[in-house]
């Protein structure tokens, strides 16, 4: 692998792509909204110049889902992740030299609330709602795609990793005695450390026989609860207050996001990477959480509100 394309590279995955490729000597050439980009989503062709001749595809954007579901914020989540993804298959279709693999961000909500059993990419059964609406449309768009190349849908869960991702707010209940459970806390919780996002993303690549839809997700859920008490140990906080259903609504409400985020079961089961032999580096949650938590700074970390 010489070159990369990624877009959507300014959010937490893709600099933590970017940071893991580079220093391995791999060309990292970027799509995005901003002049320090190689192509703009406005230059359709600049798209598919940049596109030629790299090795592999990494699609990303998206605006964030971290906010409230009305009609603005609804229509942007839908048009930042089928729009690009329609583009770039316009261009990949006109790129003479076109990469060998097209991966393209999904996510591991598009199944069920399940707490029966966990979905895999074969038996998993998808859900319904805006979030799971989103979801279908985006792949559907992905792989409708007249092009020819290899295509993989990375259906990711709850990224974790220290300096960003989805850990902070959990970091802050803890350090503020509300690390308690969610809800009634039997919720599953699917996550991922960010090293194995990288990770699982580069065996993909190496291996020319995965493709359709793969779950990005660590062998090992655990439930709301047992995650919250997974945090509390690893930041040395033994207590914490739950918080009822209705208040993660009402709160859910002030910081302008969706309780759905913490209140919806997501037992996403990683099929296709146990069958093709991937290694995790943080497998469990408690591997995870002590790596996270020796580079946490002291003190309330920064949340981004919707």
């Amino acid at each position: 692998m010489k070159t990369v394309v990624v877009s959507g590279a300014s959010g937490y995955i893709g600099q933590s792509l970017v940071r893991a490729l580079e220093p391995n000597g791999v060309d990292v050439r970027t799509i995005g909204r901003g002049g320090t980009s190689d192509a703009t989503w406005s230059d359709e062709q600049g798209v598919a110049d940049v596109l030629s001749g790299a090795d592999l595809l990494i699609n990303l954007a998206g605006r964030s889902v971290s906010c409230r579901y009305n009609k603005r914020n609804a229509d942007e989540i839908f048009s930042s992740r089928v729009e690009t993804t329609a583009l770039l298959g316009r261009a990949l279709a006109r790129t003479p030299q076109p990469p060998s693999l097209w991966a393209n961000a999904s996510t591991g909500t598009i199944y069920r609330d399940a707490r029966d059993r966990p979905m895999d990419e074969k038996n998993g059964e998808l859900g319904k709602g805006f979030s799971v609406a989103v979801a279908r449309a985006w792949e559907h768009e992905f792989f409708s795609a007249p092009t020819p190349v290899r295509k993989v849908a990375l259906r990711m869960s709850i990224v974790l990793g220290a300096g960003g991702g989805a850990i902070n707010p959990f970091v802050d209940l803890a350090r503020t005695g509300f690390g308690g459970r969610m809800g009634d806390g039997r919720q599953m919780f699917s996550w991922i450390h960010i090293s194995d996002v990288v990770r699982s993303i580069i065996h993909i690549y190496e291996h020319p026989e995965i493709s359709g839809p793969v779950n990005i997700a660590s062998p090992c859920p655990v439930t709301n609860d047992e995650m919250m008490r997974q945090v509390r140990a690893a930041l040395g906080r033994r207590y914490g207050v739950p918080t009822p259903g209705w208040m993660l609504e009402f709160g859910a409400r002030i910081i302008r996001t969706e309780a759905e985020l913490v209140l919806k079961s997501r037992w996403v089961s990683p099929g296709v990477l146990a069958d093709s032999c991937f290694q995790y580096q943080f497998p469990t949650l408690e591997s995870a959480l002590e790596q996270i938590a020796q580079e946490t700074p002291r003190g309330l970390l920064p949340v981004t509100l919707g």
